[in-house]
């Protein structure tokens, strides 16, 4: 389930970024009056600044996601040892 909401959300990021262009007005004002690779090229370079926060946030989250799974495996572990500890000292008495 996390899996596939997690590929939907990429499949959607993936195509709809070549129709997300953005400019401010200013940019769009200037840009309109002059060359269309001009223009292309702002939208472009505007697309890729967008990226790495994006990049970041999931950056910070995979990283908060990987220390809960280790730390939820050690849980795991000691309480295990711990029950382990309890059987074979009740087992002795």
């Amino acid at each position: 389930m996390f899996k596939k909401r997690i590929l939907s959300c990429f499949l959607v990021f993936v195509f709809t970024i070549k129709s997300s262009y953005s400019q401010c007005a200013m940019c769009k004002a200037v840009l309109e009056s002059g060359d269309s690779g001009l223009a292309e090229g702002v939208n472009n370079g505007i697309s890729y600044l967008m990226v790495f926060p994006y990049l970041l946030i999931g950056g910070l989250f995979f990283t908060l996601y990987r220390y809960k799974k280790t730390k939820l495996k050690i849980n795991n572990l000691i309480r295990v040892n711990l029950c382990n500890i309890i059987y074979f000292r009740s087992s002795y008495l």
